[in-house]
């Protein structure tokens, strides 16, 4: 799609549920929104009553051209905003988002035939879930893979979607770091660069690869990808801190 210039708008929560323990969905009607690639973000801005104000940012998880946008919050517990909108925020309440932002970590069909891989820690797996599924809408054949690492299978963003996705066009790889589900054969452990290369697209296929999560999950597997052959230029990064 056209990408459009970033505004502030007005967004009306139309649905709230928790995700996981720590997380919320939030859906969000916003009258004005131009619509976004997969992948992209935008910012959420708080206004107290005494007028201070905070901001962060947040990974969009649906795509398109429609006015509903889709986000998933997980909440850092000294944060200014997270907290908020896991645990305060209500239907019928209204909210200012900028957006949408972002060119550079985004998925949109393409005549690029390589395979994609995705790699998630946490829930920096929100915008990759919307490349997957805005892939599954389209009728791009590129061969896509999954790679979500999470601390157990309550952790675990999009669940029913993803597996939904999965497929002949969606590899699904679940890591679990903490526990695993009883039916795994795989016990809980971190990602190492060996479990990274013997779970991922080969070098050799030229993937474009996306990683999204916290700061030092991504910057151990951008340099294990590049141990590992994968060019520095098909791999896109976003990392996350506080918020």
């Amino acid at each position: 799609m056209s990408r459009r210039a970033a505004s502030w708008h007005v967004a009306n929560v139309v649905r709230a549920r928790a995700e996981t323990a720590t997380a919320r969905r939030i859906e969000l009607d916003v009258p004005t929104w131009p619509g976004n690639d997969a992948g992209s973000h935008l910012d959420v801005r708080l206004t107290a009553p005494d007028g201070y104000q905070a901001s962060r940012s947040y990974s969009v998880a649906s795509s398109g051209a429609g006015t509903r946008i889709v986000l998933a919050v997980d909440e850092v517990p000294d944060g200014e905003v997270s907290p908020f909108l896991v645990h305060d925020l209500r239907e019928g309440d209204r909210l200012e988002v900028h957006g949408p932002l972002g060119a550079y970590f985004v998925w949109t069909p393409s005549d690029d035939p390589a395979p994609v891989q995705l790699i998630a820690g946490g829930s920096g797996v929100v915008p990759l879930y919307a490349m997957a599924s805005a892939h599954s809408a389209s009728g791009d054949p590129t061969p896509f893979r999954l790679l979500y690492s999470v601390r157990s299978p309550g952790d675990v963003f999009f669940g029913d979607e993803l597996r939904a996705l999965e497929g002949d066009r969606l590899r699904l790889d679940l890591v679990y770091t903490r526990t695993a589900p009883p039916e795994s054969t795989t016990a809980p452990g971190r990602l190492t660069a060996e479990t990274l290369r013997a779970a991922v697209i080969p070098a050799d296929l030229e993937p474009r690869v996306f990683v999204c999560g916290p700061t030092p999950f991504v910057e151990a597997v951008s340099r294990w990808l590049l141990e590992a052959g994968h060019a520095a230029a098909r791999v896109r990064t976003e990392r996350f801190g506080g918020s």
